[in-house]
């Protein structure tokens, strides 16, 4: 998020090589444990918040790079207990540009 040039783009093929581990274990299961909602399925979702800003930092595209991962994340939403408490994506990104301006602002 705060990287430019060659930095940034390691940082995106981090990003990118992490979410396809996490793709790769999910597989063709709906959910992390298989059939049913579990707790990896909990620890990992939130991380969903962060996508965007993500993309956006990074210029590139998770539903292109790991479209199961994000099927999955789509489940996971409509599960009231996921889609109600999850931050918006946007709100993440604009907290993550003010934290940017403050950084480059000392």
């Amino acid at each position: 998020m705060f990287s430019t040039g060659e930095a940034q783009e390691i940082a995106k093929n981090d990003v990118i090589g992490y979410l396809k581990v996490l793709e790769g274990e999910l597989g063709d299961k709906a959910y992390f444990g298989g059939e049913i909602f579990g707790i990896v399925d909990v620890a990992v979702v939130p991380s969903y918040s962060f996508f965007f800003a993500y993309e956006q930092s990074g210029n590139f595209s998770i539903v292109a790079e790991c479209p199961a991962l994000i099927a999955w994340v789509h489940r996971c939403m409509e599960k009231e207990s996921v889609s109600k408490h999850l931050p918006d994506q946007h709100k993440v990104y604009d907290s993550m540009l003010e934290r940017k301006k403050k950084l480059q602002a000392k």
